[in-house]
């Protein structure tokens, strides 16, 4: 389960309910995982609560001993393009609980997705509220453990503020390209946006499209998701790997681009934990296949 010196750790979204380190690792060792994704709260509530510190050190003395990063991904209801005051303000609270709980069990990473302009207010205005409320978070974030602030694009429905790698440029914008910030790309999600992932070239042009937009090193985790619908249905609808309109060939080609050198995967597909372990396996295969495909490596 080590995933030290690895090009790109595999991993997965676990469930934690019973607890971080007995249920959520004991189920990442199951599925050999080499990093892992968790909630610290309901993902479709605003509670926050405060956690067990014991499962807590036990979740984090694991991870650090055996090497395999962690990230939490904050609830979803979390939108600061809210047109709705109540929405904002729990958005704020909740977002701060996930960065704070983040800290205390040594994840890497907080991703959020990236939300909505809400009531047909206009992207500038929904971006302006975006900036003061979510870059106060951004400064409040001084410890040196703690974990940066993943924005995670959609699939561009409804009123989407970024579905595009190209989104990404005015959200960072309006939070000062801030030191914390970086990006989670679900691959998924911006295939459903209209990114063809597939052909011989598609993923290594997505990917430099987010280079030329956020620069360099803000990638630091990625969604390893099929889709289940074709590209630009702008539906999230996750399939297993190799399994979807996306295929297995792009997944390769994803772990041969510079900028996903040293980047964990997770995966968050269907199936349980069977389709988990299978999609665990078969990213790992494609990854160990880069070495002995050489050709692979000519994609540009």
């Amino acid at each position: 389960m080590k995933s030290q010196q690895l090009r790109n750790p595999v991993g997965s979204h676990v469930p934690v309910a019973g607890g971080l380190r007995s249920v959520g690792l004991s189920y990442a060792h199951d599925l050999e995982a080499e990093t892992v994704q968790v909630f610290v709260a309901n993902p479709r509530g605003w509670a926050t609560p405060v956690g067990s510190p014991r499962q807590d050190e036990e979740f984090r003395a694991v991870c650090e001993a055996e090497s395999i990063p962690a990230y939490v991904h904050a609830p979803y209801l979390i939108n600061f393009g809210s047109h709705t005051e109540a929405t904002v303000e729990r958005s704020v609270d909740s977002m701060r609980h996930s960065l704070r709980r983040g800290r205390e069990i040594g994840a890497l990473g907080v991703v959020v997705h990236t939300g909505s302009a809400t009531g047909g207010r206009d992207r500038s205005v929904a971006l302006k509220q975006v900036r003061e409320h979510l870059l106060p978070l951004l400064d409040e974030l001084t410890h040196d453990d703690d974990p940066f602030l993943l924005l995670e694009s959609t699939a561009g429905q409804g009123a989407s503020l970024c579905s595009r790698t190209w989104d990404f440029g005015p959200y960072f914008e309006a939070l000062d390209a801030h030191p914390k910030l970086g990006v989670c790309l679900d691959t998924c999600h911006i295939f459903a946006a209209g990114h063809d992932l597939t052909g011989p070239s598609g993923m290594h042009q997505t990917l430099d499209l987010l280079v030329d937009t956020v620069g360099e090193g803000r990638l630091k985790l990625i969604h390893a998701n099929d889709s289940k619908d074709v590209v630009g249905a702008h539906k999230d609808r996750h399939e297993n790997i190799g399994s979807g309109h996306i295929g297995e060939d792009p997944f390769r080609a994803l772990m041969t681009h510079p900028a996903t050198e040293g980047v964990p995967l997770v995966i968050e597909t269907p199936g349980g934990k069977e389709g988990h372990a299978a999609d665990v396996a078969r990213l790992k295969r494609l990854r160990d296949s880069t070495h002995l495909s050489p050709h692979i490596e000519e994609y540009p």
